[in-house]
């Protein structure tokens, strides 16, 4: 979306294919990181976007079986918003969409799925899809694959994928939240167990980290058992776990960290998770995407508008976006490793000494801050708006 929307900002003609009739899907990466945030300062979009509800988060903290840590302040950041946003993805999309529709050259095709890719020789000149209405081509100077870690583009292209593994699965659900309830650190580890909370106003968005491949067992030993493993987690939930009362409420997101080997060929390309599926450590998937997005238009605008654009293009944006996404993923792999790995085979925990660093010496919160809200290698628009 973010890359059809500067396309067409840029004069040029896009489509975008949406498999839904609405954004209003639940349990999707909501953290809007500063690198992002800063995108929308520059394209003039920042302060509509922020009368959106939201929440903002300056500090990062962590519970670890009872110490409070706090791990990075944001407030440093050289951006205009020193915060991460806390805002359900729909609300984004639908954002950009709108700015989108701004623009003669943007069509936005609701219920509409790729289904396949159209090949002529040995480039790729459109994709076929499923609309509505029912079968339709769609003929392109390039396709770009932005259909996620299942991404149906990716693999019609043929394009090789590198997996570097996760041990942990993650299972999404809703907790409800009660006047009165005290601010809740980002993540708690207590008693082995690992929870993200995230503050929805009037529910807490919870992640509770499982071991890859046990969902099935917490299924044979009953909601009752996952009730009792988040409670001991965050005791301050135990009574409105019961609220969880059946599977349909649970959302399984297996995680997986891979990347492709090549990005492109003739006539189509992947950015975002489609390109590199990341962990949900850090929540820096979207920001990624978007990073990708940006690089992508920036390198595009111009070939674009006299017709195809070359392989040298393509390889030059996945060359551009590499180097952050091998670093990211390392740095995952590493948390992974260090951090999760050990909680998930019940092994005894103690705050990692990084953290113990951080929380005691105030001013290296900076460093981690500079990780989490500007990631390696921050974009920056660089097309002009051809309607100004």
């Amino acid at each position: 979306m973010m890359l059809g929307v500067l396309l067409a900002r840029a004069g040029i003609d896009v489509t975008v294919l949406e498999k839904y009739a609405d954004f209003l899907r639940d349990f999707r990466g909501d953290t809007i990181h500063p690198s992002t945030l800063e995108l929308l300062y520059e394209l003039g979009w920042l302060d509509e976007f922020l009368k959106i509800p939201h929440e903002e988060v300056t500090t990062i903290a962590a519970n670890v079986d009872g110490q409070l840590m706090t791990i990075a302040d944001l407030a440093h950041l050289p951006t205009q918003a020193k915060f991460v946003a806390f805002m359900p993805q729909w609300d984004f999309l639908n954002f950009l969409a709108e700015r989108g529709k701004q623009y003669p050259g943007f069509r936005l095709l609701m219920e509409t799925e790729a289904t396949g890719l159209i090949e002529t020789g040995d480039c790729i000149t459109g994709v076929l899809a499923e609309g509505r209405d029912g079968e339709l081509a769609v003929h392109a100077d390039l396709v770009v694959g932005a259909d996620g870690r299942h991404s149906r583009i990716r693999a019609s292209a043929g394009f090789e994928v590198e997996h570097l593994g996760a041990p942990m699965d993650v299972l999404w659900m809703r907790i409800p939240k009660e006047a009165g309830d005290p601010a809740q650190p980002l993540g708690t580890l207590n008693s082995g167990r690992l929870i993200v909370l995230v503050d929805r106003d009037t529910y807490w968005q919870c992640a509770f980290i499982i071991a890859k491949g046990s969902f099935e067992h917490f299924k044979v030993w009953g909601l009752r058992t996952l009730q009792d493993e988040i409670a001991q987690a965050v005791p301050a939930l135990r009574k409105r776990t019961k609220e969880i009362d059946d599977w349909s409420k649970v959302s399984l997101l297996e995680v997986r960290v891979d990347r492709l080997k090549r990005w492109h060929r003739p006539g189509v390309m992947c950015i975002g998770d489609a390109a590199h599926a990341m962990s949900p450590i850090g929540g820096v998937g979207i920001n990624l995407a978007v990073q990708d997005a940006v690089a992508s238009a920036n390198a595009l605008a111009r070939p674009l508008a006299v017709g195809p654009v070359t392989s040298d293009v393509l390889a030059r944006v996945q060359a551009r976006r590499t180097f952050p996404t091998k670093v990211t993923q390392a740095m995952q792999l590493l948390i992974q490793e260090r951090a999760i790995q050990p909680v998930l085979e019940g092994k005894a925990t103690r705050p990692p000494l990084p953290f113990r660093l951080f929380d005691r010496l105030p001013y290296l919160q900076r460093l981690p801050a500079m990780a989490f809200g500007l990631g390696v290698r921050p974009e920056h628009i660089r097309t002009e708006d051809a309607y100004l």
